[in-house]
């Protein structure tokens, strides 16, 4: 077996701001396993927040390629390995690699449904509420009246905000993310407003390990954790706080531990939502395959960027297709 492992940049559209930081670009590490002709790609997004980096998730690919490539059974690898960008994007690869060897597609291979078109949410990155407005106006006149907008926040104007964009996408379902920027007691004020403004989901509101305080705190709005979930061993502890759980492939460390944790979240009864970091449409393509069991989508990274590797996920009108044989799985 042969193992390429490549780091690329992919600079965005426009800044995308959220509570606690800005980017400019998306970094991704490509890996790419060759064998016996056969070829299989996994895509990561190292997170800093998650005290990742390019290098680190790359030198921790190299380690875990090589004992493959010496032998050992991916399985037994996955398992003892960290959960996070590094065994996402070789775990990517090696369901994309048995795939091309078997000439079957990855879902028949998981034993799950075929993914079909879906819509995904469209973001707005943290602004002003002129801006915030401005841009729910254009994913309406894109999408129709019935977009999905997430729509970043931090801790300010709140309400202003959220009633200024529902103004402007009156029939939108509507999404808000805090990014852990939010304490109880502000969660508590704001939550009648955001009740009357018909927001479906409160995302990650409070930050991690002062989340308790969400089993106090009447849910008039569905709360979702993301910072808090990772994997689905996380899930018995956030019961009573959290209504859904947003699973992400950077997060639980690939594909086979997100349907782990969809299983879980669903024996437990989470509401589930999809989600992405930034990156591109290979990114994308396996968390397609959990899309299907969410109540949410959102997996507009390649829209964030603003162009996309050849073949791509085919995206029209707020609705993304499911990946072509040819970019993945």
């Amino acid at each position: 077996m042969h193992a390429d492992i490549r780091h690329e940049r992919w600079e965005l559209a426009t800044p995308f701001v959220i509570a606690r930081e800005t980017y400019l670009h998306a970094d991704v590490v490509v890996v790419t396993l060759t064998h016996a002709g056969a070829i299989g790609r996994g895509e990561c997004t190292p997170t800093a927040f998650y005290g990742e980096s390019v290098d680190g998730v790359m030198a921790d690919i190299r380690q875990l390629v090589a004992r493959l490539a010496a032998g050992e059974a991916w399985e037994r690898i996955h398992d003892g390995a960290a959960a996070g960008a590094a065994r996402n994007a070789v775990d990517c690869a090696v369901w994309d690699l048995r795939a091309k060897q078997a000439n079957r597609r990855v879902w028949e291979l998981a034993g799950i449904p075929a993914p079909h078109p879906l819509r995904t949410a469209q973001t707005i990155s943290v602004a002003d509420a002129a801006t915030q407005t401005g841009k729910a106006r254009a994913i309406v006149a894109a999408d129709g009246a019935h977009a999905l907008i997430k729509l970043k926040l931090d801790a300010t104007d709140i309400v202003a905000r959220v009633d200024a964009v529902r103004a402007a996408a009156p029939a939108a379902t509507l999404i808000v993310d805090a990014n852990e920027s939010w304490d109880a007691a502000l969660l508590y004020v704001v939550m009648p407003a955001l009740h009357a403004a018909r927001v479906a989901l409160v995302e990650q509101p409070l930050p991690v390990g002062e989340d308790t305080a969400l089993a106090r705190i009447d849910h008039l709005v569905p709360i979702c954790a993301d910072e808090s979930a990772h994997v689905g061993a996380d899930l018995d502890a956030l019961r009573g706080r959290y209504d859904f759980v947003n699973v992400k492939l950077d997060k639980t460390g690939g594909l086979t531990e997100a349907l782990r944790m969809v299983a879980r979240a669903r024996e437990l009864d989470f509401g589930l939502m999809v989600g992405c970091m930034e990156g591109t449409s290979l990114g994308m393509a396996p968390a397609m395959l959990i899309a299907g069991f969410a109540r949410f989508a959102d997996l507009d990274g390649p829209l964030l960027i603003g162009r996309d590797r050849e073949p791509g996920l085919h995206y029209e009108h707020g609705i993304v297709a499911p990946p072509v044989a040819e970019l993945w799985g």
